[in-house]
Formats: structure tokens, C-alpha cells, sequence
């Protein structure tokens, strides 16, 4: 190009927007080998590096186009290629900060290019300078703008992207929950989840927001062996959680307590029993949730950690609430009563059954003396109008149901 010898930097800057665009294609090859030498994640993906290229050679033409023409940078769009690029950054999982490196480095390139060379397009020195001055404020401006508009498509894309792996998700659990044939390596590759191993499922609820439930519910799962655990939303206020396991089984509420020793006093937790496979999906979360069913029908108020194992006898016998409570009443007759002398009555004797007869171990128990528990259980065989060696299966089912459950199973106090 021969040296320019305009009156002003605008002239320059048009008739240097116009040799450039007469090589646009060595430009664009240019400045795809500047940003794949910077930026590693191009590395061999032959479709990334086409995009790159397309995009560089875009919007060279279209920002070198418009200081020829004259058009404010502000009406800039952006390329198609570079909209496309954006979507492939996201698709691959690059951050956006990595797909925004384009745009930075590129800008860097341009930058080098025109200052290594406007001195010999343009001889006057003031003239050469005002020339880099305006073109580089507009180069920065159409980076500023088209940087922001590629941003924009890579979060849309990626939305769009999550939105698709969630309902794909949901529609694999929802499968696995209603017992459907799935295809388990599909399912497993969906869910990044190991159907193959023991399941465990859980559940985690709080009665307000401002609790972080998803990542709780991660925790949970690491706490029961699981490197990575499959946490599902069930509306604001729960979530859904299975862990597999390979080694041991670690569902201890007491371990529990002491792993979330804070965050725990405001969350519940139901845990399922492991199960294996597929079917051990749906199995475990189907105790968890009935744990959970189990813990709201107590009236508990304070969070607590429940596994179903403890609670499995009460679920069976509480599915149909009416018939639980008819049972209650036949088994224990005034014992069944939600008074304050009844409960203690019925934790003495529940005491004594729990410990095979044995007063004095039902005393520790209870933390009361030997004699105050035979006399509890004198009376509560007195209420229930017979001696608890009598259908003493069905007593001690009644006392456990009685003692998870309260006032759910038991009628309404009456005046004495």
C-alpha cells in the first residue's frame, strides 16, 4: 500500500478500512493462528477452529465496512458465525470468560497490526496518530458491543441447554420412579448417576427459604458414601436426593448430627434403606418418603434425622390412619389417652417391652427410679384393663405407633 497523504485521520481511516477489506481473507488467517497460539481450548477441534476463522473473518469485514462507510458503532450486530461460535463455546462447556478471550485477543491483534504498520501507510506523524486514536476507539466500541451481544447468545444457549438436560432428567427419574423399563447406561449417562450400585434416597425439607437445599442435600449424599449424589428439586422448600453406594453404608443420625451441626438445625432429613440397582431407585425413595410422611404426621417442629428402618413398622401399620388408630384403641383401652399421666404410663411400659422385661434397664432408660417405672406400668395395665404379657406383639406395636405418632392416633383428651 502506498503511503497516504490525506487532509484528516477520517479520510485515512476509510481508505485504511478499505485496503484491509481488500484482504480480509489473509487478515481473518492471520488472526485465527494470533488466538489459537493464546488460547488452548481451540486445540484440535476442527469444528471450533472453522467457527474461529468464521468469526474472525465476520467481523473484520463487518467493523472495517462500517469506518468505511461511516456507520456509528453503536449499530453494530453480531455476525452469524460469531453468534454460532458463541453457542459452540457453550455446547462444549467452556466458561464464558474463555469464549470472551476471543474477542479481547483479538482486539489485541487488530491493535498490534495497526500500530505496526500505520506509520507506513500515512506519513504525517499528527496524522498517523489521530488515525490510530480514532480507529482504535472504534474497534473498542464494536468489541465493547459485539462482546456483549455473543455473551448474551452463550448464556441464552446455555440455558437453553440446562433447561433441556433437566427435563431429560426429570423425564429419566420420573421413569425410574414409576417402575418403567429404562435403558440403564442411557439413564446412568443422563443422570451422572450409578444405577449399577446399592441406592440410597433421601430427602431434605425445610419449612422456610434461605437455606441452600441442593448443596445440603449434596453433602448428605457424600456423607453417605457417595462420591457424587443425584439431587433433584421437589418444589422451593425440598429436594430429592439418591446416593450409590459401593462401600459401606454410613446412615447414622447421630454421625449426621455431627457432620451439619449447624445447618442441620434448620433442615429435615428422611433417608430410605439401600436397595440395589435400578429398582432400588424407586424403592429407597419411596421409604424416604414415606419417612417423611411418618415425620409430619408426629407434628415434629424441631428438624430431626430419620431412617426408615426406625420408622417402618409404624409407616406399615399409620397407611391408613383410621385403621391405625382403631388398632391403638383396641390394644391399649384408657392408656389411649393424649394426657400427660398416660404418655408417662405408656413410656414405662414401652420401656420395659423395648428391654425384655427388665425394670432396671427400662429405668436407665427413662432416667427414673426402678420403683416409679413398675408403678407406671402397674397403672398402665390398670387403664388398659389387662396385664401386658396379653397379646403383648400387638401391645408393643401399639406403644411404638403411639410413641411416634402422638396425637395423630390417639383421640381427642376427655374431662376426667
Amino acid at each position: 500500500m502506498e503511503a497516504l497523504e490525506p487532509a484528516h485521520a477520517a479520510e485515512a481511516g476509510r481508505g485504511i478500512a478499505a485496503y484491509l477489506l481488500a484482504n480480509v481473507s489473509s487478515l481473518a488467517d492471520d488472526m485465527l493462528k494470533y488466538l489459537v497460539e493464546r488460547i488452548p481450548e481451540v486445540g484440535g477441534d476442527d469444528e471450533l477452529r472453522g467457527l474461529t476463522l468464521g468469526s474472525c473473518s465476520s467481523n473484520l469485514e463487518a467493523v472495517l465496512s462500517m469506518v468505511r462507510h461511516g456507520i456509528d458503532a453503536a449499530a453494530a450486530e453480531a455476525p452469524v458465525t460469531a453468534l454460532e461460535h458463541a453457542r459452540a463455546m457453550a455446547s462444549r462447556g467452556h466458561s464464558v470468560d474463555v469464549m470472551l478471550r476471543f474477542y479481547r485477543l483479538g482486539h489485541a491483534y487488530f491493535t498490534e497490526k495497526l500500530s505496526d504498520s500505520l506509520t507506513d501507510w500515512i506519513e504525517d506523524p499528527a496524522v498517523a496518530l489521530r488515525t490510530f486514536i480514532d480507529l482504535e476507539r472504534f474497534g473498542f466500541r464494536y468489541i465493547d458491543r459485539i462482546s456483549s451481544l455473543v455473551a448474551a447468545e452463550y448464556v441464552a444457549e446455555l440455558d437453553r441447554r440446562q433447561n433441556q438436560a433437566r427435563a431429560e432428567r426429570a423425564d429419566v427419574v420420573r421413569a425410574l420412579l414409576a417402575g418403567e423399563r429404562v435403558d440403564v447406561a442411557r439413564a446412568e449417562r443422563v443422570l451422572s448417576h450409578r444405577l449399577t450400585g446399592r441406592q440410597i434416597g433421601f430427602v431434605c425439607w425445610v419449612d422456610e427459604r434461605g437455606v441452600d437445599l441442593e448443596g445440603f442435600a449434596r453433602r448428605v449424599g457424600r456423607f453417605l458414601g457417595a462420591g457424587h449424589s443425584l439431587v433433584v428439586a421437589d418444589g422451593p422448600l425440598a429436594v430429592w436426593g439418591w446416593a450409590s453406594l459401593t462401600g459401606d453404608v454410613r446412615t447414622s443420625p447421630n454421625g449426621m448430627a455431627t457432620e451439619f451441626p449447624g445447618e442441620r438445625e434448620n433442615v429435615h432429613i428422611a433417608v430410605g434403606s439401600p436397595h440395589p440397582g435400578a429398582a432400588g431407585f424407586r424403592t429407597s425413595h419411596l421409604e424416604a418418603l414415606r419417612t417423611r410422611r411418618i415425620i409430619e404426621l408426629s407434628g415434629r417442629a424441631a428438624p430431626s434425622i430419620t431412617e426408615f428402618s426406625d420408622v417402618a413398622l409404624v409407616d406399615a401399620i399409620s397407611r391408613d390412619l383410621d385403621a391405625a388408630r382403631a388398632f391403638v384403641s383396641a390394644q391399649l383401652g384408657e392408656l389411649a389417652r393424649d394426657d400427660a399421666k398416660e404418655r408417662g404410663e405408656r413410656a414405662a411400659l414401652l420401656a420395659v417391652l423395648d428391654a425384655q422385661g427388665s425394670l432396671a434397664t427400662a429405668a436407665s432408660t427413662l432416667g427414673i427410679h426402678r420403683n416409679t417405672v413398675l408403678q407406671r406400668m402397674r397403672r398402665a395395665e390398670e387403664r388398659r384393663a389387662r396385664p401386658a404379657t396379653s397379646n403383648i406383639a400387638e401391645l408393643h406395636a401399639a406403644l411404638i405407633v403411639c410413641n411416634v405418632l402422638g396425637a395423630a392416633v390417639l383421640p381427642e383428651p376427655k374431662p376426667r
